[in-house]
């Protein structure tokens, strides 16, 4: 037998529901293959490779008209802007050679060395930017290798 929400005297039932969280890419991170190098490593990070990046958000907020807490596909959108992109730090040589190679549009330049911790409060600050006013936490974790995995 199911059971039949209405509405209340005080408000909608969203607005009675309150903040909910939303977990996107949990047990099925979504992924993104990406290059980068560290600029300023001593090691061998600093030659360009890449990664098969494992990306997980955790969104906050009051639920919108449609129900949710935001639509998963945004926050999908975000994240593949990184999909097949070199990311590269303003001011790496590297930047001008994609340029000059045609392949500009090809890299992502960051103002901070490319590493899981830089992606992951990046992701943060632009997702807070494309969701709705609701949001009010972001999390993103990025898992860079089976050893190595940044968040919050």
């Amino acid at each position: 037998m199911s059971q039949r929400i209405s509405k209340e005297p005080s408000g909608t039932t969203i607005d009675r529901l309150g903040e909910r969280s939303l977990r996107i890419g949990g047990d099925r991170p979504i992924r993104i293959s990406t290059g980068h190098r560290l600029q300023h490593h001593d090691g061998k990070c600093s030659r360009p490779h890449g990664h098969n990046y494992e990306v997980s958000v955790t969104v906050r907020g009051a639920l919108t008209e449609e129900g949710w807490v935001v639509d998963k596909g945004v926050v999908t959108d975000v994240i593949e802007e990184w999909d097949h992109r070199f990311l590269l730090e303003a001011g790496d040589p590297l930047v001008d050679a994609f340029a000059e190679a045609g392949d500009a549009d090809g890299t992502v330049v960051l103002e901070a060395p490319p590493t899981a911790e830089v992606m992951g409060a990046l992701l943060e600050e632009k997702l807070h930017a494309r969701l709705p006013d609701t949001v009010t936490a972001v999390k993103a974790e990025v898992r860079e290798t089976g050893e190595l995995r940044a968040g919050p």
